[in-house]
């Protein structure tokens, strides 16, 4: 049957394709990416952000409490654990999108999904579109899908060589290292281009 992957495992792909998922099995849980004022008004509670591999667990390791889900999960129909769930609901609201193209998260794993697309993915804009759309949903883009993502690359590409302040903001985003020697301009348009295979349909949908 054909359903939308669920929230935690919407996470672990995003990391998985970008190659930042951590595979260690067990230990505590841990706090990823939060705005700073996460849990501020739980007296004697913030929420101290994972540091290293930890900000890169699967999501069954994210810490929350019983009533308070963690946000980017709980838009995409996790459930609070006041109660069993046999069955999670799954809905299609703006909002989901807007965190698969703006929680830190999700631009982090668009970010080193580009590099791996820049150093693995081949020495021409062809290939390294075939190779980023494969990594993403497990097939090869047809003739029209490949010309779509040509012009949106083609896009992002001038966008960024006018305003190269921005693709320094894009290609800084996270805490995991940014290699030496990449076009800042080349590596933001990539993420830009990631980041929309990232948020297909079929990136994120249980075939």
């Amino acid at each position: 049957s054909r359903f939308r992957l669920s929230a935690e495992e919407i996470r672990d792909n995003a990391l998985a394709i970008s190659g930042l998922l951590t595979k260690k099995i067990g230990g505590p849980s841990v706090r990823p990416y939060q705005p700073s004022d996460y849990y501020s008004d739980k007296v004697g509670r913030g929420w101290d952000q994972s540091r290293g591999d930890d900000l890169y667990r699967r999501g069954v390791y994210t810490y929350w409490r019983r009533t308070t889900v963690y946000p980017a999960f709980q838009i995409f129909d996790a459930p609070s654990r006041e109660f069993c769930t046999v069955n999670r609901p799954r809905t299609n609201t703006p909002l989901q999108a807007l965190v698969l193209m703006n929680d830190p998260t999700y631009v982090e794993a668009a970010r080193v999904f580009a590099q791996r697309i820049l150093t693995e993915g081949g020495s021409s804009t062809r290939e390294r579109l075939i190779f980023a759309f494969q990594a993403a949903v497990s097939r090869s883009p047809n003739a029209q899908e490949l010309d779509v993502l040509q012009r949106l690359y083609q896009q992002q590409l001038s966008i960024y060589q006018d305003d190269t302040e921005a693709a320094m903001k894009i290609v800084m985003v996270g805490e995991s290292p940014v290699p030496e020697g990449l076009d800042p301009t080349q590596h933001a348009a990539w993420t830009a281009l990631a980041t929309i295979v990232l948020n297909l349909d079929e990136t994120v949908t249980r075939e």
